[in-house]
């Protein structure tokens, strides 16, 4: 592989991971006066936006981060490829965009601006395969609605989604490159699941459309120096 092919993934993944990054729950809740992390979850995503600060800020940062991903793959790869890496052919620009997308998760679940703690990626992870494989995204939407119907559980419907998103890819006829890809980004979503999934186990978890109940805020993130 040549110098320039090697800097336009450089700077592909680097860009994608920057936007990614991006904290956007922390920073509509900033703008509320709440640091979004000591309270619910603590995570900085759109569930627990939802939760904290209601519908319309909950929405805004699904939306919002979900463009990160789509934004990443169709945008960020292809301006690399145009500029760095004009004339490369269909296979390469694949490349470049399945880098741009799993790099836009990790900024996302591991953001450099609060110390690499951010969310789960889920939102994220649907912006990144409406670009890459919508088909593949459309069956998932469909287990996710069926699952959250069922049992009002945002993250066992996540989880279930996560879980089919190879199974679905492999349907849709994507390539195998793609499946194996979209096991990984399914794994990666599970694992960052994992304290939902104890949760589920425990009967604790909380679901959608209960009696709210005082529930202690999250242990603030600690400072550092």
């Amino acid at each position: 592989m040549s110098l320039v092919r090697i800097g336009a993934y450089i700077v592909t993944v680097v860009a994608a991971y920057l936007l990614g990054s991006i904290p956007t729950g922390f920073l509509v809740a900033k703008a509320k006066g709440i640091d979004i992390r000591t309270v619910g979850s603590g995570k900085i995503g759109a569930t627990n936006v939802f939760r904290a600060l209601g519908v319309p800020a909950g929405v805004a940062v699904l939306l919002v981060d979900a463009l990160k991903g789509w934004v990443a793959v169709v945008l960020v790869s292809r301006a690399v490829y145009h500029w760095i890496l004009p004339g490369s052919d269909v296979q390469e620009r694949e490349w470049l965009a399945i880098c741009a997308g799993l790099s836009a998760i990790l900024g996302h679940n591991y953001t450099c601006w609060l110390h690499f703690k951010g969310g789960k990626g889920i939102a994220t992870s649907a912006g990144v395969l409406l670009a890459l494989v919508p088909w593949s995204l459309l069956i998932i939407f469909s287990i996710w609605l069926i699952v959250f119907a069922l049992t009002r559980y945002v993250s066992m419907a996540s989880i279930a989604a996560a879980a089919s998103l190879p199974l679905a890819a492999w349907l849709t006829k994507e390539s195998p490159i793609m499946v194996l890809i979209t096991g990984a980004m399914g794994a990666l979503a599970i694992y960052k699941h994992k304290g939902n999934i104890q949760r589920l186990m425990k009967g604790t978890e909380s679901r959608i459309g209960s009696k709210k109940t005082t529930v202690a805020p999250a242990e603030a993130p600690k400072q550092t120096s």
